[in-house]
């Protein structure tokens, strides 16, 4: 699968769950340390509004503080659409994944940075599922190409601080239990029915 295709699906996966947010959930915790249904979206959303830009070219520099705070207004639901269009529409524009990225901590041909912008829908994808009570199933084949991406990685992640302890799974555990497990995530719930919580490693890495 290339890599825009994937990064167009996993937005699926994320917009299914934005739609079943109900009005009175958006303030709802998450399993993401700190953070509200709200707070949750805003983060996709703003990262989403950076795209274009990076893909584009821009430095972090020269990007600077436009999309920091509330992005979201007073109709998430279409700042999220919106944003997410136009993230797929640069991801999938020609030679982006050629483009070199300016991130904070160095420089990525643009392919690179998609695959982040990927699994960051994806993985958040399943922790708004969780916060509002939806289908927390991910797409089988995106969860395949995630885990096959990041298992190189993982260790050097942790070790930077940027994800969390991997809790204990079975080694004989389905592929989507074993992906959120590398990304810090219990699948299980706990005996009291509460989601961990764990923190952002997208957020502790870009900026």
């Amino acid at each position: 699968m290339d890599t825009p295709a994937m990064f167009r699906r996993a937005v699926a996966e994320f917009d299914g769950r934005v739609r079943q947010i109900g009005a009175h959930q958006w303030q709802a915790p998450t399993p993401d340390e700190d953070w509200s249904v709200r707070d949750l979206v805003n983060h996709v959303v703003g990262e989403d509004l950076w795209a274009p830009l990076l893909l584009a070219g821009s430095t972090i520099a020269e990007v600077g503080d436009r999309f920091d705070g509330d992005v979201l207004g007073a109709e998430p639901a279409a700042a999220w659409a919106a944003a997410s269009a136009t993230a797929v529409w640069a991801v999938e524009e020609d030679g982006a994944m050629e483009r070199i990225v300016h991130l904070s901590f160095g420089d990525f041909p643009g392919r690179e940075y998609t695959l982040q912008l990927f699994a960051d829908h994806l993985i958040h994808a399943w922790d708004l599922a969780r916060a509002i009570g939806a289908d927390e199933h991910l797409d089988e084949e995106l969860v395949v190409s995630c885990a096959t991406w990041f298992e190189p990685m993982e260790e050097a992640y942790r070790s930077a601080g940027v994800i969390g302890a991997r809790p204990p799974v079975s080694d004989h555990a389905d592929p989507q239990t074993l992906l959120l497990a590398c990304f810090g995530r219990l699948a299980l719930r706990g005996r009291c029915g509460c989601p961990g919580r764990e923190r952002c490693w997208l957020r502790n890495r870009r900026r």
